[in-house]
């Protein structure tokens, strides 16, 4: 970049698949990094702690003022996402996050995003990119890199509990780090999408032997090896889906990425995992005691329980430190894993370096022009 003229790139959706944006086993690997930079502090996210996962504006149920927007759903908000992360990405920027449920009747996406890529020291803009496909892969990437180190390694039953696009780019995750799949069980609410997903699965994954819908939490759990949460979810515990120890194959992995909830005493005998630990403590003062529920990630119950005193501060594990083989994956063989997957802007800012990266390769992109000179400097 030349300065004082600022010129930068605008990539559409498009554009973004073109550079690779839907490459799971890259962004599986750029997962996997994210986690070390995390793992050895080498990042800054939003909030005073520097771990917040963003700050968001919700809006009101009702209003005096007639053209306040109203939360008419379970999820309305504006959001933004500011980040930095080093190692080999070394860039600013920020995930910008509109949503509302609503938006469906409008044959739109619940969430609409984008990420800016900034220049790390003058916070000149360097990409703007469309980043619902970018969100999605990332995300469903972090179960990938949890199921790399924590699934066993003869895993060959998965099962999603939310056939949506979490649920679709988690399995390809899964199914990318354990080769031995050979059964898909979906669990949802609706024929119409678990049927939906089946077909997508069956069409898409023709080596798997089974793939089929099962009727309940039990079935789901029952035999298998890889478990993932991606339903949606709202702020009362009672409605989430219920997990019974006894149900639990023995050494199978539980990844949360939405919301799930377990016995307590059941829990605290499972190995707890978690991708970044200082976002959960970040959580536990921006959401306080009880946290979970207001945050229904299941990592915030981690949070609880060490607070009610059923485990210790130690029992709460970070991916990073079974990666670098500070900790152990189990305590004993047959240990039940549950890994918490609670996302974080880095994730966006790293995998959106990647597509910057292979967008300028290609000559991708629309160059936007800031200025020639600033007018005001």
């Amino acid at each position: 970049m030349s300065y004082p003229e600022i010129n930068f790139i605008f990539l559409n959706e498009e554009e973004m698949i073109k550079a690779g944006v839907k490459n799971m086993p890259a962004c599986i690997d750029t997962m996997e990094d994210v986690i070390k930079c995390l793992n050895a502090g080498d990042y800054v996210m939003g909030g005073e702690n520097h771990n917040s996962h963003g700050s968001q504006v919700s809006f009101p149920t009702e209003s005096p003022f007639p053209n306040m927007p109203l939360d008419e759903g379970d999820d309305r908000r504006f959001m933004a996402m500011p980040a930095y992360i080093g190692g080999p990405f070394d860039m600013a920027g920020m995930k910008w996050y509109g949503s509302n449920s609503n938006n469906r009747k409008k044959g739109l996406p619940r969430s609409i995003l984008t990420v800016m890529l900034n220049d790390k020291d003058t916070g000149a803009p360097l990409a703007l990119m469309s980043a619902n496909i970018l969100s999605a892969m990332r995300t469903g990437a972090i179960p990938g890199v949890g199921a790399r180190y924590l699934a066993k390694k003869d895993a060959k039953v998965c099962g999603i509990c939310g056939p949506g696009v979490m649920g679709k780019t988690s399995l390809e995750a899964i199914l990318t780090s354990c080769p031995n799949i050979e059964e898909i069980k979906v669990k949802g609410r609706g024929q119409a999408s678990l049927q939906a997903f089946v077909e997508y699965a069956k069409e898409k994954y023709p080596e798997i032997k089974s793939i089929h819908a099962v009727d309940s939490i039990e079935e789901l759990v029952r035999d298998t090896d890889v478990i993932s949460f991606t339903n949606s979810g709202n702020t009362d515990p009672s409605t989430y889906p219920f997990v019974k120890l006894e149900w639990v194959k023995k050494g199978a992995l539980i990844i949360g990425l939405s919301c799930f909830d377990m016995d307590t005493e059941e829990m605290a005998k499972c190995k707890l995992v978690v991708d970044n630990t200082a976002l959960y403590e970040a959580w536990a003062e921006e959401f306080p005691y009880p946290s979970f529920g207001m945050n229904n990630i299941i990592g915030s119950k981690f949070t609880d329980m060490i607070h009610d005193g059923y485990i210790s501060k130690e029992h709460m594990v970070d991916l990073g430190d079974i990666m670098n083989g500070k900790k152990e994956v189990r305590d004993f063989s047959d240990q039940v894993v549950i890994f918490s997957v609670g996302g974080m802007p880095v994730e966006d800012v790293a995998w959106g370096k990647y597509c910057y990266e292979n967008a300028k390769k290609l000559g991708l992109g629309t160059t936007l022009k800031l200025w020639d000179k600033p007018d005001m400097a």
